[in-house]
């Protein structure tokens, strides 16, 4: 069936850099909106950035613009989320997910289990 697995998470001094990746298996991306979440202790869960399943403009949040980059690998049916410039604030649970469009905007309808990025010293 559908799964999305996340890999990459982990402890992070400020300042520093990681990269999610989330394979995608019985699916391939290119039929979905494309995008990550994170979900913080005592915070709404925020959408950080998403690639558009029709093509268009790469959406990412203010507060990960210029830091984050969204990507994807057809060939390797994996997503990516490369964070540079890791601040404490941006500790969070990360999900990668698959989206279909509804209405005039679009749906997170399949999810990955999520990795924990925690930045600190």
């Amino acid at each position: 069936q559908v799964q999305l697995v996340e890999s990459g998470g982990g402890l992070v001094q400020p300042g520093g850099s990681l990269t999610l990746s989330c394979v995608a298996s019985g699916f391939t991306y290119s039929s979905y909106h494309m995008s990550w979440h994170r979900k913080a202790p005592g915070k709404e869960r925020e959408l950080v950035a998403h690639i558009p399943q029709s093509g268009g403009d790469i959406y990412y949040a203010d507060s990960v613009k210029g830091r984050f980059t969204i990507s994807v690998d057809n060939d390797k049916n994996t997503l990516y989320l490369q964070m540079n410039s890791l601040k404490p604030e941006d500790t969070a649970q990360y999900t990668c997910n698959a989206g279909i469009t509804l209405g005039r905007g679009w749906y997170p309808f399949y999810w990955g289990q999520g990795t924990q990025v925690t930045v600190s010293t």
